[in-house]
């Protein structure tokens, strides 16, 4: 119970696997609905079409019987939507309450709802149940288009639609923090601005307790939650400290990533260290939004990168990752073109300091290598690389046929790659 009038009628998945088809859930999911029992009645979303009969038990405890007058639609992504023909078949005279663009998209998923059943509501617009009046708060993007909010003015509720969920079912314990992190970068993270844009109309509302449609109701302190939402939503990094991600093949680039990550918490660092080949890819790249600095090590790979560090740069820059300083450790035997390939990669990230050194290694850590490591930790903790060190002074020129990578102050006009055997017409300079 939310308050006197206000009913949890959601339940929990313990069956399900991945969210989406995607996001690893060992703790399940909760897809929650809420009843508002005044003069009139409302339902505020439904739940996956796996628990349709479930959800309409619960709401037939809660009213006794009484039908309800509407079901207000927030967002008509399936998991919230997916009782809904059921519960218009069960309740002929209930109304629908959704946004203009909400009413397709049910004839699209289901079938149309009858125009005399329809009431499309929008930004500002009020439904009055008696004692509760209810406002609407558009939230387009955030993460569908036809998202709306709830507010009821009565007992200060905001029925936030998918904003401030989390993954895990309601009846489990763990940590807010980190799942609802996980789940704003994931589902909402390239949305930042419209997240921005409802913040702001929120912060203009007196809010005691946030109903989502996933995770637990909030209630208490409230701030802590606008907080992160403002951090996460405005690109801002949320702590100091580093996050390492890498790949590695046959253990060298991995040891070179050990070494670096036990000098920089020697250092008195904040580190953490993500093997992209096993860890959860969704769990690495909430890190990387959460720290202030990454750093980025991969193989050579096909001329190209790692498969995994590929698929999560692809996953940071389609989430708007910016603001953040990178570093990178490349490996490759006879033509390292990952910094190469990163770079390129990161082109689509906007305020990215790159640190220098790059580190390259060919096959495993070396006297020169192992030099460069030692700038970039420096680097790390704010300590300038030497002046005129010559590691940091060679220019690089890629073969554009194989990739292979010449390291000097120019390219000799008689060189052939070793690899392709072409010429030096067919190298560019990396800049």
């Amino acid at each position: 119970m939310i308050s006197q009038e206000i009913h949890y009628v959601g339940v929990n998945d313990h069956a399900i696997d991945l969210f989406e088809s995607q996001y690893r859930v060992p703790h399940g999911m909760a897809y929650n609905s809420y009843v508002i029992a005044d003069k009139k009645t409302a339902v505020i979303d439904s739940v996956d079409a796996h628990f349709t009969e479930v959800w309409l038990d619960n709401i037939r405890n809660v009213l006794g019987g009484k039908a309800p007058d509407y079901i207000i639609v927030q967002h008509m992504e399936p998991d919230h939507s997916g009782s809904l023909l059921r519960f218009l078949e069960a309740y002929p005279t209930a109304k629908v309450v959704a946004s203009a663009k909400a009413f397709p998209m049910i004839q699209n998923f289901f079938s149309a709802v009858s125009p005399e059943r329809q009431v499309t509501v929008g930004e500002g617009d009020t439904l009055s149940l008696g004692n509760h009046t209810l406002r609407f708060i558009a939230a387009p993007m955030v993460h569908w288009p036809e998202v709306i909010m709830t507010y009821d003015s009565t007992d200060k509720v905001l029925f936030s639609a998918d904003a401030f969920g989390k993954f895990g079912a309601q009846d489990t314990a763990e940590d807010w923090d980190d799942e609802a992190r996980r789940y704003y970068i994931g589902i909402v993270g390239k949305y930042g601005t419209q997240v921005q844009t409802v913040l702001k109309k929120a912060a203009a509302l007196d809010i005691r307790t946030i109903c989502p449609l996933h995770g637990p109701v909030l209630s208490g302190a409230l701030s802590h939650y606008l907080d992160l939402y403002s951090k996460w939503s405005s690109y801002a990094p949320e702590e100091e400290g580093i996050l390492i991600a890498y790949t590695s093949v046959y253990g060298n680039t991995r040891r070179a990533v050990e070494q670096l990550a036990e000098t920089l918490k020697a250092a008195g660092q904040t580190v953490v260290v993500r093997d992209l080949a096993r860890s959860d890819m969704s769990q690495a790249v909430a890190d990387a939004f959460r720290y202030s600095h990454l750093i980025l090590a991969t193989t050579t790979y096909n001329n190209d990168i790692f498969p995994f560090m590929r698929e999560f740069i692809q996953h940071l820059t389609a989430r708007g990752f910016c603001n953040r300083t990178v570093g990178i450790v490349e490996n490759g035997s006879w033509a390292p073109s990952a910094a190469r390939v990163i770079k390129g990669l990161l082109e689509k990230s906007k305020n990215l300091t790159l640190l220098e050194p790059v580190v390259t290694l060919r096959s495993a850590l070396s006297e020169e290598s192992a030099v460069q490591l030692e700038q970039l930790a420096k680097a790390l903790c704010g300590e300038s690389s030497p002046v005129g060190d010559e590691s940091c002074g060679k220019k690089k020129f890629v073969c554009k046929i194989c990739g292979y990578v010449y390291e000097g102050e120019a390219l000799p006009a008689d060189f052939i790659c070793p690899i392709c055997k072409h010429g030096a017409v067919d190298f560019e300079e990396v800049q």
